[in-house]
């Protein structure tokens, strides 16, 4: 609305005070609203978009100093709209609409004692309205901004955004949600006086853009819930056939983190290529159980459960312990039945956790300055292996990290039949093509040294010449496994198939601490994904329950021995992203695929016989991948505050030089061990020495693991330096009240009712 039009309406109002009339004679008289041709409500400036702060709701701070109310960086923006029981006003005039700051009115917004709707009076020593906003409607409402109408009636609100005269529905919800906050009402309490500066374009500065996704989708912004853009939203059906598709494409997109940890842990536990192929076809089907178990009663979000990474580092600890370095004989049984009774121990901790309903408590120390630093310390923890492993065959590995960091960043926007393939399917798409070009290689006799055969074990090497080409024939050629020949068709994991689980102090002390990392993993994940699937977040009571379930499928990890626990994938947060799939079927549809893939034996086999310096490589991008998601964290809190970058820089920095002094101490028998693996040894040969070993062993194999030593420095730091709620970013969860009011969100998190009725004693773990 322009000067004139604006005067001429308070002209009016103040002629309808004087006269004594009515609100509604004064409403009668008020011009039609004419909105701005020339502005997008979308382009709006905040400090929300330059700090990256995220929040659910607004408000003021009673408890506040004043400098902190009138501070820029003092607006608590994140608890209620109101102080709903009563009490002051908030200082900061905030529009909910817009989401901005708005100059002084001059008037207060108290509670009307006597309105049948439970609305705002607003009082102005007897003028009506103000420069920029007038009362409109037919018993209160407000005019927001010069562009935006918001009319409250009796029977519902109506909010007409565009003054096209339609309504847009998803904004009129999440308006309900606002005044119901307030008592009802729609009014925002003015305050001290905020200056607005004018800008040569003719924007505020104090302007606040609430545009929280950079693909410019709608802001999940607190109460707000616009469309999320997704192409499946979490309890659509599409049907059958589209529910399989959509499965299938969320699973592939997360292959590499499902079936490449194998590859890794078994040869270094001496296993052979078919021990390879049937621990690929264990995680297949731990990875199905546990996924439909979490969609059932976990948290019930669209997240796939499977092999993470936060137990690889620790694996490899375990399997370099001395006493492991000379075992000949049933070797990989051994050790693996070692990591199944720490897995299980570490797993029964983390599930005491959820269901004692200590998560809630812990859940107010976690916030995302903690979350980033740790979640980017285990990408950052196998800096040693990638391109060490993957440089063995350049030929193989640089090709292959080119082409998935074209198809994800350079062909990302091309679509073919509307789907962006490139994006979605970078990974499996650049494996493929890149081991078919290895297989090429390896027919054509790249890797044929005269006298030299790739399928005579090293240690059987005499002479020097083929000793010195064993390494590059093990890691480059395609037809070096022989799971294909050995493998059966059909074979069904069962549970304790290597033997009953090894349990001892030391190893247990070790996956105790590492499932405290896992449970700070899955806390940041499941508020991400809440957010981006536009969620309301769930209470601290739904994620203790996640973690609590978690803690129960690791176990289940730990009796079928897959090596590593189970818990969310971070790596889901983007597949979510760029698929624009958020259905819990699909998800459930997913994983009950890869149970029957688990039992065709043939299909491990062909997973197993992946060249190792592929699987390194494109292992380098998926953990540059979840390094990059733990930093993004940083988004909802002031990813620009001295404070926070102070904390997050000293924690990587200590979190990773720390574990390097712990492992500069070499074992005795280094040249048995690859160099990529003796970082992993300083368990046995650390600095710690206590007199008892093996509290020495769990110190030195703790302190020697990065994402333990970040999460430590960080979790201190973060707890113990002054900053006010906006700088740190804590996380908001929602209360029970608030989803048991919202009939969408309590279908988002409830648990089916038979299952709600036998946790009826669990009062911490319901909805």
């Amino acid at each position: 609305m322009n000067a004139g039009s604006s005067s001429v309406s308070l002209d009016k109002a103040e002629r309808g005070k004087k006269g004594g009339g009515k609100l509604g004679s004064v409403l009668s008289r008020i011009d039609p609203f004419v909105p701005r041709t020339d502005h997008n409500p979308r382009e709006l400036r905040s400090w929300a978009k330059r700090t990256g702060f995220v929040s659910t709701s607004f408000s003021g701070d009673r408890g506040t100093s004043a400098n902190e109310k009138n501070g820029s960086a003092g607006f608590d923006l994140e608890q209620s709209l109101g102080n709903r029981g009563g009490g002051s006003s908030p200082k900061i005039e905030i529009d909910p609409v817009l989401g901005r700051t708005r100059p002084n009115r001059r008037f207060e917004i108290e509670p009307a004692s006597g309105s049948e709707n439970g609305g705002r009076r607003i009082e102005n020593d007897g003028v009506l309205g103000s420069r920029d906003g007038a009362v409109l409607g037919e018993n209160q409402g407000r005019r927001f901004g010069d562009e935006h109408v918001l009319e409250v009636r009796n029977e519902g609100r109506k909010v007409d955004l565009n003054g096209n005269g339609k309504v847009n529905d998803s904004v009129n919800e999440s308006v309900n949600r606002i005044g119901n906050a307030n008592g009802n009402g729609v009014g925002v309490a003015a305050g001290n006086p905020v200056t607005e500066k004018r800008r040569d374009d003719g924007k505020t500065e104090t302007d606040m853009e609430m545009n929280l996704h950079p693909d410019g989708e709608e802001p999940a912004f607190g109460e707000w819930r616009g469309p999320s853009g997704m192409k499946c939203g979490l309890r659509e059906n599409p049907g059958v056939v589209p529910l399989m598709y959509y499965g299938l494409q969320h699973y592939l997109s997360l292959a590499g983190s499902i079936i490449f940890i194998p590859l890794i842990i078994v040869p270094a536990m001496g296993g052979t290529d078919k021990d390879t192929a049937t621990v690929i076809s264990t995680m297949l089907l731990v990875s199905g159980v546990t996924t439909i178990l979490h969609s059932y009663f976990g948290t019930r979000l669209p997240l796939v459960q499977g092999s993470s990474f936060v137990y690889l580092a620790p694996a490899l600890v375990i399997i370099n312990a001395r006493e492991y370095r000379n075992l000949t004989e049933h070797k990989f049984r051994h050790i693996m039945r070692e990591l199944q009774g720490a897995i299980i121990v570490g797993s029964i901790f983390q599930s005491l956790l959820g269901f004692s309903g200590l998560m809630t408590l812990f859940l107010r120390l976690i916030n995302p300055v903690v979350v980033a630093p740790t979640v980017a310390a285990v990408g950052l923890a196998f800096f040693s292996y990638g391109f060490p492993q993957a440089g063995s065959c350049v030929e193989i590995s640089i090709p292959l990290i080119l082409l998935v960091l074209i198809f994800t960043l350079y062909l990302r926007g091309i679509s073919i039949f509307g789907h962006h393939l490139f994006r979605i399917y970078a990974v499996p798409l650049s494996v493929m093509i890149v081991w078919t070009y290895a297989f090429f290689l390896t027919a054509g006799g790249a890797y044929d040294y005269k006298g030299c055969s790739p399928d005579i074990p090293s240690s059987n090497i005499l002479t020097d010449a083929c000793r010195k080409h064993a390494y590059t024939m093990k890691h480059c050629r395609t037809d070096v496994s022989n799971a294909w020949r050995t493998a059966a068709w059909v074979r069904v994991p069962y549970l304790l198939q290597w033997g009953i689980p090894i349990f001892h102090l030391r190893t247990s002390l070790i996956m105790i601490v590492v499932s405290l990392v896992a449970s700070v993993d899955s806390v940041g994940t499941y508020h991400t994904t809440s957010v981006l699937i536009n969620s309301k977040p769930p209470t601290p009571g739904i994620v203790s329950r996640g973690i609590a379930l978690e803690g129960f499928c690791s176990i289940l990890a730990g009796f079928w021995g897959t090596g590593t626990g189970s818990t969310t994938l971070t790596e889901n947060v983007h597949t979510i992203k760029i698929t624009k799939v958020a259905s819990r079927r699909a998800v459930e549809i997913g994983a009950f695929l890869l149970i029957i893939f688990s039992f065709i034996g043939k299909i491990g086999a062909i997973l197993a016989s992946i060249p190792l310096a592929l699987a390194a490589a494109i292992l380098c991008f998926i953990w540059a991948l979840i390094l990059a998601l733990g930093l993004s964290t940083l988004q909802y809190s002031q990813t620009a505050c001295f404070r926070n970058i102070t904390i997050v820089g000293v924690s990587l920095f200590l979190g990773l030089s720390i574990p390097a002094y712990f492992q500069q101490y070499q074992p005795e028998s280094s040249l048995i061990l690859p160099s990529y693996l003796l970082p992993y040894a300083a368990a046995s040969n650390g600095p710690v020495h206590t007199g008892n070993k093996q509290l020495d062993f769990a110190l030195n194999a703790i302190m020697s693991l990065n994402m333990v030593v970040t999460l430590l420095v960080a979790f201190i730091l973060d707890n113990t330096v002054p900053g006010n709620r906006q700088e740190r970013g804590v996380y908001i969860w929602s209360s029970r009240e608030e989803i048991r009011s919202d009939p969408s969100a309590v279908a988002d998190y409830s648990l089916p009712r038979k299952v709600s009725k036998c946790l009826c004693w669990a009062k911490c773990l319901r909805v």
